[in-house]
């Protein structure tokens, strides 16, 4: 019995950050309509990144901290640092281009891309899983962006960006991954987060220089606030624990259910329609994404002893 009501606490922990990720793409969303989109993921950044640093020396809730070696910290500055940087510069102009729904959906897709990096396509069920997978998830992005060319409502820009932000967010999560292997994840997350948002920070400058003046609201400060906070310190602290408590690829079925709660913040906060294209490309990107899952699943476990 404690084994199952410890199992529905770890499922109902990962449930809550992936209500909080859904606010904070919404967030960032309303945003991305009165701020300049790198003051916005460069501030954000910095204040998280230095945020779990603190966290990391203060308290045990990320696991003991570790100081990266030069060799660590110059990957990074030049790998996951600049490639987060490059991503969220995509992520919050599609924001702005486009809407949160279409752009978490994009996103949605990004663990296909990963399959595909991993392996080239071999004479093999698992193979033929895998290219599957990533033939209905490339289904589902092209039912989103084929309407852009011919509906003058829609622009393409913004969702080219997304499409890019998403291999972008495959590449920052496989140079991730390999710092991982020296340092623990959520370490590299902070690391990461603050050297991004250096990254930003000049273009913040020009932005705020060059650009109409931001208007200060208490609303969009307090949006800010909270992405940074719920979205980036409280999220990432529920899903680090979830992978001390559970084996990874179980804990990352539960990243395919950020559209789905993306779509509902937005439809609830900002009003955006939930089309029938919408839901077509949800299930083909979902449906996608759940078989190479399955796939991976199904021929890992019988390679690797049980967690």
């Amino acid at each position: 019995m404690k084994g199952n009501q410890s199992n529905w606490a770890v499922a109902a922990m990962l449930v809550f950050t992936i209500f909080l990720w859904g606010g904070n793409n919404v967030g960032t969303k309303w945003l991305a309509q009165a701020w300049p989109p790198g003051f916005i993921g460069g501030t954000r950044f910095f204040c998280a990144g230095l945020l779990m640093v603190g966290l990391f020396r203060w308290t045990d809730w990320f696991g003991p901290a570790v100081r990266p070696s030069r060799a660590q910290a110059r990957q990074l500055w030049l790998r996951t640092g600049l490639v987060l940087a490059v991503y969220i510069m995509c992520f919050n102009w599609a924001m702005r281009l486009s809407s949160a729904a279409h752009v978490a959906l994009y996103l949605g897709a990004s663990p296909v891309w990963a399959l595909l990096w991993e392996e080239r396509p071999q004479k093999s069920w698992r193979s033929l899983l895998r290219y599957g997978a990533a033939l209905l998830a490339l289904a589902g992005v092209v039912t989103l962006f084929w309407p852009a060319l011919h509906d003058a409502r829609l622009n393409p820009l913004g969702e080219l960006l997304g499409i890019k932000g998403s291999v972008l967010w495959t590449i920052y999560s496989h140079e991730s991954r390999r710092l991982s292997l020296e340092i623990p994840g959520a370490e590299v997350a902070a690391q990461t987060m603050w050297r991004a948002g250096v990254w930003l920070m000049p273009l913040a400058v020009a932005e705020l220089t060059l650009a109409k003046p931001v208007v200060w609201t208490l609303t969009d400060v307090t949006v800010q606030f909270v992405c940074i906070l719920g979205g980036g310190v409280v999220a990432y602290a529920c899903w680090n624990n979830a992978l001390r408590l559970w084996p990874a690829s179980r804990v990352f079925l539960f990243n395919n259910l950020i559209p789905i709660s993306t779509m509902t913040w937005s439809h609830l906060i900002l009003g955006e329609t939930v089309t029938k294209t919408l839901w077509l490309a949800m299930l083909l990107i979902l449906a996608g994404v759940a078989l190479g899952q399955v796939g991976f699943l199904k021929f890992e476990q019988k390679v690797l002893p049980p967690d």
